[in-house]
């Protein structure tokens, strides 16, 4: 297609006046719009987390972006792991976890607090997710 051609497209698909006459941007967009056209386009999640960090960027949010790991239990657990003997209870928040009056921003954190030693945090408390095997 000529530039002409897809500006033309991009008017159709969508519904106002293409920005620039650079051919390999028209294509790019004009292939993400179809695709979203067919097949459906970022979920709301994914879509509220872009726009969080967007903000945070740029500098418009006014307070620092929680970005939520799908991984992290909600607010409010409580997870429990025994170590040396010593039973050890973190507390889930909403902007990091908390153990013995200790706010970490990390659960790598609290295990290496705990252990003294690296861990990956979801590992050592148990919540990684099990491997998909692929065949």
């Amino acid at each position: 297609m000529s530039v002409k051609e897809l500006k033309a497209e991009w008017q159709v698909l969508m519904a106002a006046p293409a920005p620039n006459n650079s051919r390999s941007y028209l294509e790019l967009r004009l292939g993400y719009r179809i695709q979203e056209l067919s097949v459906g386009g970022l979920t709301r999640e994914t879509r509220r987390m872009l726009d969080l960090l967007a903000d945070e960027v740029d500098g418009s949010s006014d307070r620092k972006a929680i970005i939520t790991d799908a991984r992290n239990p909600v607010a409010g657990t409580r997870l429990v792991r025994e170590w040396d003997s010593v039973e050890h209870t973190v507390t889930v928040m909403r902007d990091g976890f908390d153990w013995q009056g200790r706010r970490f921003k990390s659960l790598s954190a609290v295990a290496k607090a705990i252990t003294g030693t690296q861990w990956n945090g979801y590992r050592f408390f148990g919540l990684r997710e099990a491997r998909r095997h692929e065949r």
